[in-house]
């Protein structure tokens, strides 16, 4: 039996969603528009797991970030906690693009739009936003991009529901016909790792550790929550 190539290294991926977001709150839709940052529960559940890294002596490379400040915000309440690392933000870590509905209530998105991304995948969200296929080929394209750029290395990305489920879709061979009805519930600062083996003569290799890990929040109330939009959020 072969080992492990000599050549080879592997990137620690530690993929956070964002706390709570006031939008979340808000009901509307979070775009670059609508995104306002972080709720005050929000800002809790991230300081938890801030807390639980610090205890832990969590030792991370690279904090990075998309660019929408409840990523931003959660980036920033992770970094004195990781030995004040400078937050990194990414554009292509961004949760799926809504367009021209960005900033409107659910409701009256689904009153104006009402698109079944999961009847169509192909679809976008609203005129100039993205479609479930282009959204999870951006998040394939650059997860594999940081995870190359940072082999040998252990990296934070504070990002979003949708990125990190799409990362399971992408890495894990679910079929895109079906992605869209997964019924995934990746938790405001959940946790999920990837180690991911970067050999330059081979594919690299996905290896999930742990999906949506919450040990943080046990000592929250679970009604506190608020609920995520219908669509990828």
């Amino acid at each position: 039996m072969s080992g492990p190539s000599p050549t080879a290294t592997s990137t620690r991926l530690l993929l956070v969603r964002h706390g709570e977001s006031q939008a979340q709150v808000d009901r509307v839709v979070g775009g670059p528009t609508g995104c306002t940052g972080l709720s005050d529960l929000g800002r809790r559940q991230v300081r938890a797991l801030a807390d639980r890294w610090r205890a832990a002596g969590l030792a991370v490379d690279r904090l990075l970030a998309s660019t929408l400040p409840r990523a931003v915000e959660t980036a920033e309440l992770l970094a004195p906690a990781l030995g004040g690392l400078a937050v990194a933000q990414d554009a292509e870590l961004v949760e799926l693009e809504p367009g021209e509905c960005d900033g409107l209530s659910w409701d009256d998105y689904q009153a104006r739009y009402g698109v079944d991304m999961k009847a169509d995948p192909y679809a976008e969200l609203s005129p100039g936003g993205e479609s479930v296929a282009g959204f999870l080929l951006r998040v394939g394209r650059a997860l594999h991009r940081i995870a190359v750029d940072h082999a040998g290395q252990t990296v934070v990305v504070a990002c979003h529901g949708g990125v990190v489920d799409g990362s399971l879709v992408c890495f894990l061979g679910l079929p895109l016909q079906r992605s869209a009805d997964l019924d995934l519930r990746t938790t405001n600062s959940g946790v999920t790792e990837w180690l991911v083996e970067v050999d330059k003569a081979k594919p690299l290799h996905w290896a999930l550790r742990r999906y949506n890990d919450v040990a943080h929040l046990e000592a929250m109330d679970e009604g506190e929550r608020s609920p995520d939009p219908p669509s990828i959020g």
